[in-house]
């Protein structure tokens, strides 16, 4: 049950593995250049990145935040024209080492605002700030992230090591991918697309966008390589492996922080542990370790020792995936679990629950 906190209820957990994922906020206080708007200058040569940039770029701001013990820097998305930004938890709460930063952002176009904190989601790494009498900002256009397909064009716009208004550009290199980020006791688990453009530590916030330049993702975190000694890095640049929490998610959870100033998420009714044969580190699927009495998962007829390998179409072979593929589902949300029960499998219905805050 080591490692399984975070996914009480739900079923998570993180296993060790050959990359250590963290977010993508710059803790540095590295000098920005003046910022740059992306201008089509030769629309004749101009490629889709480029028009995609143009396009975004107005809706993307860089974040920063201090308080008595240090500061950093991230990026954010513009939701309204009078000054919503949904951006990253780490980012406002400096890698949840404070709740009283100070927050500043600046635009595109190089104003700055002073902001607020209106509401953080740990959960879903998600946060809203609101800038203050701000008007006619430019907000982001919002794609269905579940029309989004594996070798998509993909391109992040944020502000790396404080340098605003950078566009990188690649592909969309995985969907439905469960990243589990943060210390052993304090897990994010999120259903994460995966992209090779170049995400760096300040990119989180920021946005990823598609050939139209609408918003697919909001970049969050970024894998390292554990050094030679076994250790991991303590900060890493891109290596082509980064993640973005996907648009329909983002849009859902920051509308709820706005309108009430906290979010709701699904909540199944269990605690699991990957299910492997002896000896072996692949997984088979998430073993359902605890349920709890009166949730969705015990109305349902799971059990201790159930076997969970798929949620609906979605293949389930770790309790990671698991908490991932239920925490991108809304509550109140019917699901349809493949459950292996000794020898046989059966398809369980559940309605899922909502998770206390």
């Amino acid at each position: 049950m080591a490692g399984l906190a975070a996914g009480a209820l739900i079923g998570g957990g993180a296993g060790a593995g050959v990359v250590a994922l963290v977010d993508g906020s710059s803790g540095s206080s590295t000098s920005t250049a003046a910022a740059q708007n992306v201008v089509i200058t030769d629309p004749q040569t101009a490629t889709s990145a480029t028009a995609a940039a143009a396009k975004a770029e107005p809706s993307v701001v860089t974040v920063y935040v201090t308080d008595g013990s240090g500061s950093g820097s991230g990026s954010g998305v513009v939701m309204t024209d009078d000054g919503y930004v949904v951006t990253n938890n780490h980012v406002v709460t400096l890698d949840s080492s404070t709740t009283s930063a100070t927050v500043q952002v600046t635009t595109s176009d190089g104003t700055l605002y002073d902001a607020t904190v209106v509401g953080t989601d740990p959960t879903s790494d998600l946060a809203v700030i609101k800038l203050k009498d701000a008007s006619g900002l430019t907000p982001a256009t919002f794609a269905d992230s579940g029309k989004v397909q594996v070798g998509d064009q993909a391109v992040a716009i944020g502000a790396p090591l404080g340098l605003s208004n950078t566009v990188t550009t690649g592909i969309v290199s995985a969907l439905d991918r469960a990243v589990a980020t943060g210390s052993d006791t304090d897990t994010t688990v999120i259903d994460a697309i995966q992209t090779d453009a170049a995400i760096n530590p300040g990119n989180s916030g920021g946005a990823l966008v598609n050939s139209a330049g609408e918003v697919i993702g909001i970049n969050s975190a970024i894998a390292t390589v554990a050094g030679s000694s076994g250790s991991q890095e303590s900060q890493s640049g891109n290596i082509g492996v980064g993640f973005a929490i996907p648009s329909d998610t983002a849009q859902r959870v920051a509308s709820e922080i706005i309108s009430s100033g906290s979010a709701t998420h699904a909540l199944l009714g269990v605690s699991a542990q990957t299910a492997s044969a002896s000896g072996s580190e692949v997984g088979q699927g998430a073993e359902v370790a605890q349920v709890a009495s009166g949730g969705p998962a015990a109305e349902a007829g799971l059990q201790v020792g159930d076997v969970i390998t798929a949620v609906g179409d979605r293949e389930i072979t770790t309790s990671t995936e698991l908490t991932a593929a239920v925490r991108s589902a809304s509550p109140g949300e019917k699901v349809s679990l493949t459950v292996r029960r000794g020898s046989s499998t059966d398809t369980v219905d559940v309605t899922l629950g909502t998770a206390s805050s």
